[in-house]
This record gives structure tokens, sequence and C-alpha cells, in this order.
């Protein structure tokens, strides 16, 4: 098959039958990086195919409305987030947010007698959640996890201490309510531009004499040197050198 980027195909999953979308065409893979055994893309999807997803999505929408009363009747404590259907319909995919464990066997038999057809109900956590759902960020841009991210990883307060951010949850939280995950997957840029700049507490020359610095600008390349008076003055990278380098500095502070 000649595949392509946006191509609309029908593959072979471990959930069944699927339809996709090329997102990077065929190339070539060492063996070491194949990993496990790869399923077969069955065919380029025909306007038959096509059709068929439109009214999966719409059957989606009424099996989400369903589930929702269902889960009343139950008095459940979980939130439905998004219902899926596999292409052939051979499975239903409920995805749901909840506080704890939730007992859900009965709800799953009353789903299943209602669609007879394979029911899986799947809890996800709050950044899934936000991933399923998308929208806009604080800066202004699509949630990163619903674009490009793959899996989540780790991400701790330290790194908005190291990227100097404020520490106030709300101003570095997420939409999902945990830490961005931005402060993860640009904390790598933070520690290699940290490199070039004198370490805080680092006794320092500058064009006003010595000093300690007291706090630095990664992005801007900005020195906070205190002097021995107890006044701080901003100084460019290049206009601060470690004590003991002997070398004159000029040039002028904010």
């Amino acid at each position: 098959m000649d595949l392509k980027p946006g191509d609309k195909v029908i593959v072979e999953t471990v959930r069944g039958l699927e339809f996709g979308e090329v997102v990077v065409g065929p190339k070539d893979v060492s063996e070491k990086e194949l990993g496990d055994t790869l399923k077969s893309v069955l065919r380029k999807a025909t306007e038959e195919d096509l059709e068929r997803v439109k009214k999966n999505k719409e059957e989606e929408k009424k099996a989400f409305e369903i589930c929702l009363q269902k889960i009343q009747e139950h008095n459940l404590p979980m939130k439905l987030v998004d219902v899926e259907y596999t292409f052939d319909v051979s499975k239903i995919i409920f995805y749901f947010t909840a506080e704890g464990r939730v007992d859900f066997r009965q709800l799953v038999k009353d789903l299943a007698a209602v669609f007879r057809t394979r029911i899986e109900l799947r809890q996800i956590g709050v950044r899934d959640e936000a991933k399923m759902l998308g929208g806009i960020g604080c800066c202004g841009r699509v949630l990163c996890c619903a674009t490009f991210l793959g899996d989540f990883e780790p991400v701790s307060i330290r790194m908005a201490k190291d990227q100097n951010l404020s520490l106030n949850p709300s101003k570095i939280s997420g939409l999902c309510g945990r830490l961005m995950c931005c402060l993860k997957f640009e904390n790598e840029i933070y520690e290699e531009a940290k490199e070039k700049f004198p370490p805080l507490g680092t006794e320092v020359v500058t064009p006003m004499g010595e000093g300690t610095v007291t706090a630095i600008d990664v992005l801007r390349e900005k020195v906070q040197v205190t002097f021995s008076e107890g006044q701080p003055r901003t100084f460019s990278l290049n206009e601060v050198q470690k004590k003991g380098n002997g070398d004159e500095i000029h040039g002028t502070a904010d």
C-alpha cells in the first residue's frame, strides 16, 4: 500500500479492528526498535468505512447518555468522561474517573443487556481525562497532553523551583489540577542553560565591584548580585565572572 501522512486506514489492534490516521509514512526501522509484534494495516479506509465511523460517533453520544442514566440509577460515585466504539463495534469502552474503587459489576450487566456487545469500563486518572477532552492551557495554546505528548512522566515541585517559578499551586497546575507537564519536558533546557551561570551564593566580580549571586534569570540571561551594603543589582551574564579570574569587567547594571 502507498501510505502517506493524513491517509485514513483500517488497522488490526489488540482491541480488534480500528479506524486510524497515518501520522508517519512508511520507513525502515531496525529490529531492535520494533519492540512488540506489530499489527497489520489492513487497508485504506473506503467511503463505506468513513460512513461507519460517522455512525459510530453518533452511537457513542447515545451510549454516553444511556450510561449516565444507569450510573444515576445505581447511585455510583463515578464521573463518566467518554465513550468509544471500536470500528467493528465488537466492544464499547466507557472511560470514567472516580476517587477510589467502584463496584460497577451490575452496571456492566445493565449496559451489556442494552447494547448486546462486549462492555469495558476503564477507570482513568485526571491527566488522562484532560488528554481525552482537550482544552486551552494558561499559555493560550491547546493542551500539550492533547497534542504531542505520549505517556505521562512524573513532575515534581523541584522542577518549578529550578525554573524560578511561583510555587502558588494555581499558577503551576494545569486544567487537570496536577503540576503542568511542561515543567517536565522544559526542565532539561533549563538544566543545560544553568550550566553557564554561577551557582547561587557564588562570589563574583561585576562592573560595580565584588558581590554574591542571589538570583538568576535563565531566559533573559540576567544575574542578580548583592553587594556588601545589601543593595542588589542585576547584570547581564557576560558582565559577571567568578571571583579570582583576574579580569577587569566593564558594563552597566540595571
